[in-house]
Order: C-alpha cells, then structure tokens, then sequence
C-alpha cells in the first residue's frame, strides 16, 4: 500500500490513555483533510509546511472539546510568516466528525523559500488558544510567547506556563510522493499529557526560553518519574510510523508503550469544513450605520467580502446591510 492511499484510520484522531502512567494521549493522522485545507490556497511550501504542523496540533488538541465547541489556534509572529490561524470546531452530534480549516497571512517578499526551517520565518510573536463554549458562554483565551523550534515546541509551552499540564508532541507532515499521482501533504502525531497531579506545586521559575515553564518542571516524584519514561519512549517514535500507512495507530500505540498499559477510545474522524455564511457576514455588517457600509461599497454598486479560510466570495447590496438595513437580501457567488 502506498502513502498516497486513503486509509481506514487517516483523518482521524484516536485517544489513549496510558493506565500505568497517568497519562493520557491522541493519535492524529491527516491526510485528505489537510489536503483540502490547504487546497483552498496557493501558499509557497513553506507556509504549507506551516499549516500542516499547525492543522495536525489543532486536530490533537481539539479532540478533547466538546460537541458543538471551537477551538482555535492563533501563531502570530513579526516575521514573513506573520499569521497561522485554525479552526476545529466539536461534532454537532455523537458520531458526527469534527471539522477543521485553517489559513495564512504572510509577505511574500520577506519570505526565505529556500529555508529548510519553516518556524524560522514566524520570528517573535505570540502562540494562542481560544476555545468558544457557545452562546451565553464566556470564551477562554490563552497566550504565550513564541519560543522554542517548533509550532509543537510552542504548545508544548502553552500547555506548562498556562494550564500547568507537562505535554508532549511528536508532529511529521511532508508531501506524499506516489508514482502516478500528484503529491499531497499527510500529517501525523502522537500527543501525551499528564494528568492533573493533586497536590501539585506550580515551579516558581521554568527551565524555559525566557524562563518560561516547560512539561520538565511541573512534577515530582513518581509522577515525575513516570512521565520521563514516557517521553523517553515517544522520542523513539520513527517519522514514517506518525505519517505512513504500515502502521496503525493502535500498533503504533502497542509499539511504543506496550509496558505502559494502552488503552484506547473510539476515534474520533475529521473533515475540511468551513462555517463562512452569508448570514454570518450580513451579522459582521450590522453595527455599521449606512454611512459606514458606504465607505465599503464598490464602484459598481456593491460589498464584497471573502472567506479567507475557504475562498468562498459574497455580494450584497449595501442597502440590506447595517442597522440602518433595508432587509433585501444579497447574493453569495
């Protein structure tokens, strides 16, 4: 079977736990998800390399929300690459898959496309997770610097300085390479995290870039102990046993911890989608007087807006628009 193949288990995200450690964890394998995420745009590969990273994080962490939440990952940077944003968004119900999007901002022109180090061209910035509970819900926001030499290395930080939870992850994306058959992106992780240790003491400085918090200075004893032996075995982990076909997930579970007592859930499945509405955009248009929607108005007549996440492109008469609206309605195209 080659890479290029559609598998049982691609585009989905398998939970564990790891019953004689304390630790829980997900297997992620995209591949024509992320295709589609990505299909939407025409980025250099270097920013594709960037999405893929930052789509495979999103998939792995947002499995735990829950049904009909978002979460979302935010990497802004002062670099070329200045804006990594995804979506994942809940099952609207049991069974249902996930969906997830995502899309870049960058400058062209300051960009190194030769880099063999895409993290390099985000610069200094800022890593953010946002989680949206629903309506009536206050959402939840949380940031941390840029550090490190990964997006992973990024999360892996958040999860410390913000959540006080040790976190780990092992993230390979690249094209597939199938004789015959034009090259895709796939992706594939293994994310552990600890459980919440009671009686825990938050470390007053981390062992970090900046003194920031790493998954190294939060525990003690045989939790410590414990979660050392696993990230011992996660670094051992092979790049084609995360992206490949010839391994399951569960083998790969097996494989790497097999003395830690595996015990898997139901996977959850993943697909492209996007929410972008022209309703949504007629909801961002009505705090505006029509005075307002006149400075947005084209020569021809009419507002535009555009989905940066899937390209969908939206025309609506300015006189339906704002609070000031007359109630026609507009013409998605």
């Amino acid at each position: 079977m080659t890479i290029g193949s559609q598998l049982a288990w691609d585009d989905t995200v398998l939970p564990f736990q790891l019953d004689a450690s304390d630790i829980r964890g997900r297997v992620a394998r995209l591949d024509g998800a992320l295709d589609q995420v990505l299909k939407q745009h025409d980025y250099p590969p270097v920013i594709e390399a960037l999405v893929a990273e930052a789509a495979a994080l999103t998939a792995l962490i947002g499995q735990s929300i829950k049904l009909r939440w978002k979460l979302s990952l935010q990497i802004r940077g002062k670099g070329a690459a200045r804006l990594i944003a995804t979506d994942y968004y809940g099952p609207a119900a049991e069974g249902e898959p996930a969906l997830i999007r995502a899309y870049a901002s960058y400058d062209a022109e300051r960009l190194d496309h030769d880099t063999t180090d895409p993290f390099s061209q985000i610069g200094a910035g800022f890593f953010a997770v946002m989680i949206d509970q629903g309506e009536g819900m206050m959402p939840y926001q949380g940031f941390t610097p840029i550090a490190g030499t990964s997006l992973s290395a990024c999360a892996e930080t958040y999860f410390a300085q913000s959540e006080q939870l040790p976190t780990r992850f092992a993230v390979r994306f690249g094209q597939s390479q199938e004789p015959g058959v034009a090259p895709h992106w796939r992706a594939g992780g293994v994310m552990l995290q600890h459980m919440p240790q009671i009686g825990g003491v938050r470390a007053e400085g981390g062992s970090g870039e900046g003194g920031l918090l790493t998954h190294v200075d939060i525990l003690h004893g045989d939790a410590n102990d414990n979660w050392n032996r696993a990230n011992l075995l996660l670094d051992t982990v092979d790049e084609i046993e995360l992206i490949g076909p010839s391994v399951q997930p569960t083998d790969l579970l097996v494989r790497l911890f097999h003395e830690e007592g595996p015990r898997v859930f139901d996977a959850q499945p993943i697909r492209f989608g996007c929410t972008c509405s022209e309703d949504k955009v007629r909801s961002t248009m009505s705090i505006y007087s029509q005075k307002d929607i006149s400075k947005m108005t084209t020569d021809d007549g009419k507002v535009t807006a555009d989905c940066q996440f899937c390209g969908a492109h939206y025309e609506l008469d300015p006189r339906t628009l704002g609070f000031e609206a007359e109630g026609a309605s507009g013409k998605p195209i």
